[in-house]
């Protein structure tokens, strides 16, 4: 049985469809990333999965259950971390979470062995009673995810959890997450940071004015437009372009078969980027072609496409357009 489950999701505003049918299935135990430009309905989507707000169509269930039906019951299945901090800073670490075990009726010995478990969990156990003003950034993120632990939480909801951070901060919280995430627990995120979604997601959904784009592991998403990339930087910004048309030929191989996308100056300037369908012996046969033309290479180097790219060519939005 799937964690979270969508079928035919539609919310509309004002005769705008801001969800249009959509489907999303996500695994028990895994990490989904929720992805796409401002107005796409990321955040309405996750709303609405966390009983917020009330679809216009469609069946949402999550932990098995349909969140329209059986709200309450949902809500006692889930955590939610939102982009504002929900701790108080006056108050130290253990007492935050006390408070919070107390408000979901704990009695205060139970109260207390809940906080220091949690504290345990996403590695603040030697916070002792410092107020929460004396955190560093990633230590308060890591303090309000334990605070949506309280209830152990089949799945938790993370809306930015890293958005300001400095990052170590981030990696801070990649690690708690990973930790809960090998504990059983199932997360779906949204993230400005597409690095983000690389390093935790076990599958990637990309949003895009209220449909799903695209669907897919962050491999998957990235092979799908077009293999690895070769990038240059040649001596002479002057044989740029004729550094561009040789390394694409050179890089299609004996076969003669062209790489997908073409090459391009990756600005005007000195660098080139070239995609390649294959890796043995593209860099060497590029070389010896430049070489050959007396075209000096400063720096050279074959990395895979990025998450970055992927989510440029399925969405068609700038880059500075990825925060919800």
């Amino acid at each position: 049985m799937a964690a979270i489950r969508t079928l035919g999701l539609r919310k509309v505003y004002g005769g705008t469809a801001v969800l249009d049918g959509v489907d999303l299935e996500v695994a028990r135990g895994s990490v989904c990333a929720l992805l796409g430009p401002n107005g796409a309905g990321k955040t309405t989507a996750v709303r609405i999965m966390t009983t917020l707000l009330r679809p216009d169509g469609g069946t949402v269930e999550v932990a098995g259950l349909d969140v329209v039906r059986r709200p309450r019951a949902v809500r006692r299945r889930l955590g939610m971390v939102g982009q504002q901090p929900a701790v108080d800073e006056v108050l130290g670490g253990r007492q935050n979470l006390v408070l919070f075990a107390r408000l979901h009726h704990l009695d205060r010995r139970a109260a207390r062995r809940r906080a220091g478990e949690l504290l345990a969990q996403v590695g603040l156990g030697d916070v002792d009673d410092r107020p929460v003003r004396q955190f560093s950034g990633g230590m308060r993120r890591r303090l309000d995810i334990a605070a949506a632990l309280v209830l152990a939480p089949e799945v938790l909801f993370l809306d930015e959890p890293t958005t300001g951070l400095d990052p170590a901060g981030r990696r801070d919280v990649w690690d708690a997450v990973r930790t809960l995430v090998a504990g059983g627990t199932t997360v779906l995120l949204t993230t400005q940071y597409l690095e983000e979604a690389e390093h935790l997601a076990d599958d990637v959904c990309v949003l895009d004015r209220g449909r799903v784009a695209a669907r897919g592991t962050p491999r998957e998403l990235t092979a799908a437009i077009g293999g690895d990339r070769l990038e240059l930087v040649v001596s002479d910004p002057a044989r740029a372009a004729e550094a561009a048309a040789l390394a694409e030929r050179a890089a299609a191989g004996p076969a003669g078969g062209r790489p997908r996308g073409g090459a391009r100056q990756a600005a005007p300037g000195r660098s080139v980027v070239v995609p390649v369908d294959r890796r043995p012996g593209v860099v060497g046969d590029v070389v010896r072609a430049l070489d050959g033309a007396g075209i000096d290479v400063d720096d050279l180097v074959l990395r895979p496409t990025t998450l970055d790219e992927a989510y440029l060519r399925i969405t068609g939005h700038a880059r500075a357009e990825v925060p919800a």
